[in-house]
Parts: structure tokens; sequence; C-alpha cells
């Protein structure tokens, strides 16, 4: 799933001031692209411009999309992507309004591709591609593999991890909307499947059934490699949602209680606090 490809950003935002785009244009441009209607045929830091999707991927071959639109744009540019053909896109707004997020995913799935997102900030394989807006301070190569839910947590996280030498093989923010994409149980086999990656790391939170998911793949994949998980949100109220509309518990469902006990059930360790959680790691696969 996660490889280093041809990659075209779709930017509803140009302003004169440089973007998180343009930022990392400027770190290495090796097949980036990027589509602006109105800019089309000019560079932006040295990234070429096409009036849509489809002339960039005839022009590069690009196989995945970065939609970094509004949460009202997102099902336009996701169309736009996989008519050209695109198999992976991945899409940071927060907020997609539920029937277009329910869209994007039949039309992802009728074509074959993938979708990360909605409210991810990205995905990496540090060291070698970076696919949204991941803190660089958090990026190191290493033998974690990280899955998460919550960005903020995520960052400090892999900070930790980062500062601590160990980092990550790859790392998948799922996002937190309701309606979304990848979800912690889909990325499975590929984190399993990686040589690099020696352990997983799962930074999850309270609201749904994802993590509780996750563990009923985790217990049929039957695998050695350690799982280390984080779920935030143990003092949340019920019916309150916590940060977005993803982390909502009603009753039983999604609590941090059924979360935590599914995941242990299925031989992951669950931890109450960060530091916990980086202490653990760090002994099991020793500070570098």
């Amino acid at each position: 799933m996660i490889a280093p490809a041809a990659t075209t950003t779709t930017d509803a935002t140009r302003r004169a001031q440089p973007t998180p785009t343009r930022l990392e244009a400027r770190r290495s441009r090796a097949g980036r692209t990027g589509w602006w209607a109105r800019g089309a045929g000019t560079t932006v830091e040295g990234v070429p411009m096409f009036a849509n999707c489809r002339a960039a991927v005839g022009a590069i071959g690009a196989q995945v999309s970065l939609l970094m639109v509004t949460p009202n744009a997102v099902l336009a540019s996701a169309e736009d992507a996989i008519a050209a053909g695109i198999k992976l896109i991945v899409t940071v707004a927060e907020g997609v309004p539920v029937q277009d997020a329910m869209r994007v995913g039949r039309i992802v799935r009728a074509a074959g591709a993938q979708w990360v997102g909605a409210s991810t900030p990205g995905l990496a394989v540090p060291g070698e591609m970076k696919l949204g807006f991941l803190p660089n301070v958090s990026l190191r190569p290493g033998p974690l593999g990280m899955m998460s839910k919550s960005g903020t947590l995520s960052y400090e996280t892999g900070y930790r991890l980062a500062t601590m030498g160990l980092g990550q093989s790859i790392w998948v923010g799922v996002g937190g909307d309701p309606v979304k994409g990848m979800r912690f149980p889909d990325l499975l086999d590929t984190f399993l499947e990686d040589e690099r990656t020696k352990g997983i790391v799962l930074v999850g939170e309270i609201g749904g059934s994802e993590e509780e998911d996750f563990a009923d793949a985790l217990m049929k994949a039957k695998t050695q490699k350690p799982v280390y998980a984080l779920v935030a949100g143990r003092g949340a109220k019920e019916g309150v949602a916590m940060g977005h509309a993803g982390a909502l518990v009603y009753g039983n469902v999604g609590t941090f209680a059924s979360k935590k006990q599914r995941l242990e059930a299925a031989g992951a360790r669950v931890f109450a606090t960060i530091e916990d959680l980086i202490e653990t790691c760090g002994r099991d696969h020793g500070r570098r």
C-alpha cells in the first residue's frame, strides 16, 4: 500500500506566503506536481502546476493524490483524482459532510483504489516519503509502525520515539471523522508483512468500534509482533464529542474500558500514558 510514488497535490488555498505544500516542495521536488486550474502551466517553488489530475497523471504518471482542500471540496477533488486513475487519495480536511464522505468511499471502492482520511494528518515512510503535514521533528526511520486516530497525541508519541532514537518504519494517520476510508484493521496486514516493522504502535481514542475491530483482526492474525496501544479519552463524558465527531461514546459502545479489554484479550499492551508506552518501547527495542 505505501511506497514512494509520483504525487499530485490539490491545493485550494494558494496564498502569497509559503504553505506547508510549498515548504515541503523546497525540500524535495522529485516526483511531485500539483493541480491548480488558474495556475496551469506555471510552477510553484519549482513544482509544475496542471489544470487537473488527468493532466498531471499524463505528464508524470502520478499514482497518489494529496487533497489539501476544504471539507466541501473533498468530494469533487476525489472524483477528479479517481477519474484520472489515481489509486491512493489522502484527504486532510476534517468535517467532510457525511453524505460526501460516503460517496467518496463508494467511488474509491468501485475503482479499486484506497483512501486515507478524512481528517488525516497524512502518512509517511520516514526518510523516503511524506504525504500531509506530519511534523518532521516527529519523523525518524526506525522499527515501529505507527497507526493513529488522534493527530496531536500521535505527534507527541512520534517525537518521543524519534528523540529516543527509535522512530518509525511506517506511520499512517487514519483520521477521526466517523465516515472515512482506511481504518486500523485495514492496515494490519501491511504492518505485519513489512519486514522493517518490528512492532506496532496504535494511538487510538474513545468512540466507535475501530480499536475493537482491530483487536478482532489481531486475534485472528496470531502474530508475534508486539502491539503497543494508547487509547485517549478515559475521562470523556457519555454523549459528548471529544475533539471531533468520531470520538463520541454512548453507553458501553466505544468506551475506554471496552477498547482496553478487547485489545488486551488480543495480546496488545494498553497504556494509560505516553510515558509508559515510550518506556516500554525503549526497553523492548533498545534506545539508539
